[in-house]
């Protein structure tokens, strides 16, 4: 009959990713010309689990430079976005609701697209999102009841050889060699 033995350890038991796209606008003073540079800062998240959904709940900066007055002037208009994106996840195994949930920015915030109506930027941003969700699990490990043999150890003796060393030890050497 074979024993088992249990160990317990961390492991990944549902991992995921998605891609999200956001469009959004923003209000300007003046009538831009031209967009000059669309930049996606200051990127935070955190993910909350309930039930088989996990919630990411973040935010980022975009900083938009444009022109306006026929190219003459520029200006940077800074926007603050928070998002909050549900994520339904699927567990390999049962679960014990004390996961660590692990999520990572796997494509950082970009904006591909920016367009002008009137006094109005137009920008869309994507991202790319991984959610790991670590739990303790149990691995069985059968155990035969047999331990693998040791391996004898022999040391050589030079006792002989040493005690032959120390009586050809000459005293006075130092003295001698003055």
């Amino acid at each position: 009959m074979a024993n088992y033995k249990e160990i317990v350890t961390k492991a990944v038991i549902a991992k995921g990713k998605k891609n999200f796209t956001t469009e959004a606008s923003v209000v300007v003073n003046n009538n831009p010309s031209t967009i000059l540079g669309c930049w996606v800062i200051n990127h935070n998240f955190s993910g909350i689990k309930a039930g088989n959904q996990v919630t990411i709940n973040g935010s980022y900066d975009v900083n938009i430079w444009y022109s306006y007055d026929n190219d003459t002037k520029t200006e940077v208009v800074k926007e603050t976005n928070n998002y909050s994106e549900v994520i339904n996840m699927h567990s390999r195994d049962e679960t014990s609701n004390n996961e660590e949930i692990i999520v990572r920015s796997l494509k950082q915030p970009n904006c591909v697209k920016v367009d002008i109506e009137g006094n109005h930027i137009n920008y869309v941003i994507e991202k790319e999102l991984g959610i790991e969700l670590v739990d303790d699990v149990k691995l069985k490990v059968e155990d035969n009841g047999e331990e693998d043999p040791w391996d004898e150890i022999v040391e050589e003796t030079k006792t002989e050889e040493v005690v032959e060393q120390i009586d050809n030890v000459k005293e006075n050497f130092i003295e001698d060699t003055i």
